[in-house]
């Protein structure tokens, strides 16, 4: 039996969370409501008349799943590889999500994405630049 690679684990796990902020989007447009509105109404004008939180999950979730795919010109570049970007970028997402109604789900399972990446990141796994592939081994010298 083979080792958990935490990144793929991560990389699904953001790309379900993708596709719920961009639901939550879709819906906040039809019934604009922010998540913490029973204890202040000082975010309101985020939601309307103007959707502007609206529009920036649905942006982060369009990033996230071109990023986590990933799209072609994404593939292989030094973003696409970096955890450390995703540890930076993830956070910024989830509250993004976590202040709009529709999008509660989808912030919790972009914290669990962030936990997984940090402990993939912890242990030092690295993601390979063809997208989906596994990290080739050092073979030992004289082992053919």
């Amino acid at each position: 039996m083979g080792r958990l690679i935490k990144n793929h684990w991560a990389r699904l796990i953001i790309l379900a969370a993708a596709t719920y902020q961009i639901a939550g989007a879709v819906s906040g447009f039809f019934w604009p409501k922010i998540l913490w509105d029973f204890l202040t109404k000082t975010l309101d004008p985020a939601v309307k008349p103007i959707p502007i939180l609206q529009t920036i999950n649905l942006l982060f979730g369009l990033i996230l799943i071109a990023w986590e795919w990933p799209l072609a010109f994404i593939a292989g570049s030094g973003i696409h590889r970096s955890l450390e970007a995703r540890l930076a970028f993830l956070p910024l997402t989830a509250l993004s999500a976590a202040l709009l109604y529709q999008g509660a789900n989808a912030a919790i399972y972009q914290v669990i994405g962030l936990a997984v990446y940090f402990w993939a990141y912890s242990e030092g796994e690295i993601i390979c630049a063809k997208p989906w592939t596994l990290p080739q081994r050092g073979g030992r010298p004289g082992r053919v």
